[in-house]
């Protein structure tokens, strides 16, 4: 089962996403959650085994340049995430999926996410989902 986050939902929201993104805080990702589900622009969907949350999507509408897309809205999927013990049983698809029409009612003609380069699961699943490679590249930085 796929639903919608709510306000209530964020701590379970934080507990997925730490595991995606370890090097936080439980109360911080709490507050980042919260914040995403009260946005207009923004959405958590959540997928259920049971009662048991395997899994989660970050999405939101990007108004700045998205990389390989010519429209605006753009609907962003910021983070993708399904336990591995439920993985290769159609939630990152259905979780996708459901990122996906919320884009399309919110006026989206296109759908993107990135990756880190060097991160060849996170390439092969968005492959999987029906994501093609827009670009690659590499970020810079510098003290000032």
């Amino acid at each position: 089962m796929i639903k919608q986050a709510i306000q209530e939902d964020a701590q379970i929201s934080a507990q997925l996403a730490l595991l995606l993104w370890p090097n936080h805080t439980l109360s911080e990702f709490t507050e980042n959650m919260a914040a995403y589900i009260a946005s207009e622009n923004a959405v958590i969907f959540l997928a259920f085994r049971g009662t048991e949350a395997v899994g989660f999507a970050q999405c939101q509408l990007r108004t700045d340049y998205v990389e390989g897309t010519n429209s605006s809205p753009v609907g962003y999927l910021e983070g993708l995430f399904v336990k591995e013990e439920f993985r290769q049983h159609g939630f990152a698809k259905q979780l996708v999926t459901s990122c996906e029409q919320w884009a399309k009612t919110n006026g989206c003609k296109e759908f993107a996410s990135d990756c880190e380069l060097d991160n060849t699961k996170s390439l092969a699943v968005h492959l999987k989902l029906g994501f093609t490679e827009a670009n690659r590249i590499i970020c810079f930085t510098k003290s000032l």
